[in-house]
């Protein structure tokens, strides 16, 4: 199983790695709960995508030189470790999984498939201003998606809504960065920095605190 491995400082690291059968490699670093919640999954590709992203993710704190501690979805349904330390996100889409680690500072990453569909509900997690500058194509609405996504992971609560209170400034279709903003909430006032990457036909998205 390919994997794509990014340090990128001394604090985080990144990994991506393609969708292979489960039996390919090992699973036994997983908790004991993790290994629990692997074995009630019964999906096939299911198994495979979530096994993936435990294979990514250990694969980034190998980058940093930690140890893997485990990991459990809190009440918000996001990614936190056993043992308290760090920050981690989680990522799938068909063909890859991925998963980001900072050592003090909230994380996000998404992963999405370019597909052609995405123009046509654009409308339902797009602000007006950003249908504006967006480009009839489905590579730029991906990139939107994505990085909204990755945002509203590293923000870590429910109730936010990407049409309502996440907000793209205006980016080019080329470009590697995106900046956005969560506005009308209790976690308003911060500002992202989302990095984008073309990985085939997906599109890759990750921001820090």
């Amino acid at each position: 199983m390919q994997t794509k491995i990014e340090k990128i400082d001394a604090s985080s690291a990144l990994a991506v790695k393609i969708i292979g059968r489960p039996d390919e490699e090992p699973l036994d670093f997983l908790s004991f709960r993790e290994k629990l919640s692997y074995n009630n999954i019964s999906h096939p590709e299911k198994r495979r995508e979530w096994a993936t992203a435990r294979l990514a993710i250990q694969e980034a704190l190998k980058a940093l030189q930690l140890p893997y501690p485990g990991f459990f979805k809190d009440e918000h349904g996001k990614s936190q470790s056993m043992n308290g330390q760090g920050f981690v996100s989680l990522t799938h889409t068909p063909g890859f999984a991925g998963a980001i680690f900072h050592r003090e500072q909230p994380v996000g990453i998404d992963m999405d498939l370019i597909r052609e569909k995405i123009l046509k509900i654009g409308f339902r997690f797009l602000d007006n201003s950003e249908l504006d500058f967006l480009e009839n194509d489905p590579v730029h609405y991906t990139m939107a998606w994505s990085a909204k996504e990755s945002i509203f992971k590293c923000q870590g609560k429910r109730g936010v809504s990407f049409r309502e209170n996440i907000l793209l400034e205006p980016f080019g279709i080329q470009d590697s960065i995106i900046k956005g903003k969560i506005r009308g909430t209790d976690f308003a006032d911060h500002h992202y920095h989302i990095q984008v990457r073309k990985l085939e036909n997906v599109i890759l998205t990750y921001t820090i605190w």
